[in-house]
């Protein structure tokens, strides 16, 4: 088991989702956060508002997998997120030691689903 964690543009997260759907994977979390790479001397407006301390908004998916849906959630996050340009995110891949279905109290592989 894994969990894959990906910070991409905002702009971006539909067609993530749907590349996700695509590939079968269909459960994920999604959160805003403020955060810079690279890019962290670029000052940018966000609706109209100027990002505050170079802190730029990013959406943040977990995403928990078993290992044989691994690839395929990598692969999706890449179509829909890239565009070749700096700030299109990162990836990140962390082993997952446990999941629990809180109300089946199933555990491991069958708990993700």
């Amino acid at each position: 088991m894994k969990l894959v964690i990906a910070i991409i543009q905002p702009d971006k997260l539909e067609e993530v989702k749907e590349e996700l759907y695509k590939a079968e994977i269909n459960l994920l979390t999604v959160s805003e956060v403020l955060g810079h790479g690279r890019q962290k001397g670029i000052t940018e407006v966000y609706r109209g508002h100027k990002e505050t301390g170079n802190l730029l908004r990013k959406v943040r998916l977990e995403i928990a997998v078993n290992d044989h849906f691994l690839e395929p959630t990598i692969k999706a996050i890449v179509r829909g997120a890239k565009t070749g340009e700096t700030g299109d995110g990162k990836i990140f891949i962390l082993d997952l030691k446990e999941c629990i279905r809180i109300r089946t109290e199933e555990r491991g592989s069958t708990a993700i689903g």
